[in-house]
């Protein structure tokens, strides 16, 4: 990890195309700016662990699809379909 030391209006680089800057420095935290790309997206990391997730859990939504017809084909129980009626 690379630690820099910034102080407000103070700004760090990455790469050509991005740039952290220091914005405010309170008690309880750092506000800072980003500016990037419109192509690069920019996300706190607990929306972006969200938003993993829910790619996740999409990802995985066909072959429990898939599985639920197979199951209805050979004429088995399938439990929780409820949830896909909704």
């Amino acid at each position: 990890m690379l630690v820099f030391t910034r102080r407000r209006n103070e700004a760090i680089m990455i790469g050509d195309g991005i740039t952290v800057r220091v914005i405010r420095v309170g008690r309880n935290g750092v506000r800072l700016g980003v500016e990037a790309p419109p192509a690069i997206p920019v996300h706190r990391r607990e929306i972006y662990e969200q938003i993993m997730a829910a790619n996740m859990t999409a990802a995985e939504a066909p072959a429990k699809i898939d599985a639920i017809i197979e199951r209805l084909r050979a004429n088995q129980p399938v439990r929780g379909v409820s949830q896909l009626e909704a």
